[in-house]
C-alpha cells in the first residue's frame, strides 16, 4: 500500500489543481491521476467556464491519462481528488477501472464514495476500488469553505449595490 507522506504528496498535487480552478472562479476542486509513482493526468473543474456540466475535476484528469496512456483502462493507477467523486465521476471510475481512489474532504450532499452512498465498492458492478478518506482533509475542505464564503459575501455585496 502507498505511505502516507506519499498520499499528500500526491494529493498537494491535486490542492495545486483545484487552486487553478477556483483562480478562475470555479469551484475548487482538483485531481490527478498517478501511475507508477508518476501523474498521467491532472483536471480540475471547469464546468462554468467550459458550459458543460461533465468538465469535474476527476473527468479531465481521466481523459488525460487515457489520452497518456493510449486506453481507457486506467488499470494500477491512483486517482487523488480533493473532493469525494460525485455518482458522474464514480461511474467514470468505475468504467475506467482505476483500482484506488483518495480524497481529502467528504461532500455530505454527493459523496458517493463512502458519504450518501459508496458506488466505488458496490459489488454488484464488474470493477471495485480501494477508497481512502481524509488525506489532507482540513485544507481541502478550506479551500471549498473559503470560495463559498466569498461568493456569498460577494453576491450579498452585489445585491445591496443593486437595491
Amino acid at each position: 500500500m502507498i505511505n502516507q507522506e506519499t498520499k499528500e504528496i500526491f494529493m498537494r498535487e491535486a490542492i495545486k489543481e483545484a487552486k487553478k480552478a477556483r483562480d478562475i472562479g470555479e469551484v475548487p476542486i482538483g485531481a490527478v491521476i498517478v501511475k507508477d509513482g508518476t501523474i498521467i493526468g491532472r483536471g480540475f473543474n471547469q464546468r462554468e467556464t467550459q458550459h458543460q456540466a461533465t468538465s469535474h475535476a476527476e473527468i479531465q484528469a481521466i481523459q488525460e491519462a487515457n489520452r497518456h496512456l493510449g486506453n481507457w483502462r486506467l488499470e494500477n493507477c491512483q486517482l487523488y481528488v480533493t473532493l469525494e467523486p460525485c455518482p458522474m465521476c464514480s461511474g467514470a471510475i468505475i468504467m475506467s477501472r482505476i483500482p484506488e481512489v483518495y480524497f481529502g474532504a467528504s461532500d455530505p450532499k454527493g459523496g458517493t464514495a463512502g458519504t450518501l452512498m459508496n458506488l466505488l465498492q458496490e459489488e454488484r458492478f464488474n470493477h471495485q476500488s480501494f477508497v481512502e478518506s481524509g488525506i489532507l482533509e482540513e485544507e481541502c475542505a478550506a479551500l471549498l469553505t473559503h470560495f463559498f464564503k466569498c461568493l456569498r459575501e460577494k453576491r450579498k455585496q452585489e445585491k445591496r449595490d443593486y437595491t
